[in-house]
């Protein structure tokens, strides 16, 4: 993150972004997220790079109603959220690798270690076919977060709501690293660890 506080929610969403990126949480061009002040809601445009994102380029969203154009593909979704859930400051989705392996055998994911028990409980993993995704996955996904935190996208990535920014980003990590921890133990169960 910046060596300085963020003046703007904007630019403390570029900083959040950012790290999502740093830390392999998405790849250059992947994921979204977005921050609310409750009137209206950044996003991140289609098609950026979280390299060189600048608040600037950030696209303004009403909570309901028609979206501009150049916002994410992924932008009802984030409004469906904010109408779904009423604390929701900022929703994030990224495609943390471990998660999304995992998610790929269609069950809840269940964390194994204390955090993740502690944190989440079981996370539910949505099943939305490739095709469908762009007009099923704001009702499904908003559906999904009135009850949990966290959810997953079988095959695609990690979506997320949090009161602000930083518990947002905290959710990913977290759940990532639950994952992470769940493919270890997998791992070793199945081969041993070695000598």
């Amino acid at each position: 993150m910046a060596n300085h506080e963020p003046d703007t929610p904007p630019e403390a969403l570029v900083d959040y972004y950012r790290l999502l990126r740093q830390h392999g949480l998405n790849d250059s061009h992947s994921g979204n997220a977005s921050v609310s002040d409750g009137r209206r809601f950044w996003i991140t445009p289609t098609g950026c790079c979280a390299d060189t994102l600048e608040a600037g380029e950030l696209i303004a969203c009403p909570t309901e109603g028609a979206l501009p154009p150049g916002a994410s593909l992924d932008a009802p979704l984030h409004q469906a959220v904010y109408g779904a859930v009423p604390d929701a400051a900022a929703v994030i989705h990224c495609h943390g690798p471990h998660a999304i392996a995992l998610s790929l055998a269609g069950d809840d994911f269940e964390p194994p270690d204390f955090e993740g028990q502690y944190y989440f409980g079981r996370v539910p993993v949505l099943a939305i076919d490739y095709g469908d995704y762009l007009r099923e996955s704001p009702s499904t996904v908003a559906q999904a977060l009135r009850d949990s935190p966290v959810a997953i996208i079988r095959g695609h990535g990690i979506y997320v709501w949090a009161e602000d920014l930083d518990r947002a980003y905290k959710w990913c990590s977290s759940l990532e690293s639950s994952a992470r921890i769940a493919w270890l133990h997998r791992v070793f169960s199945d081969k041993g660890p070695e000598p």
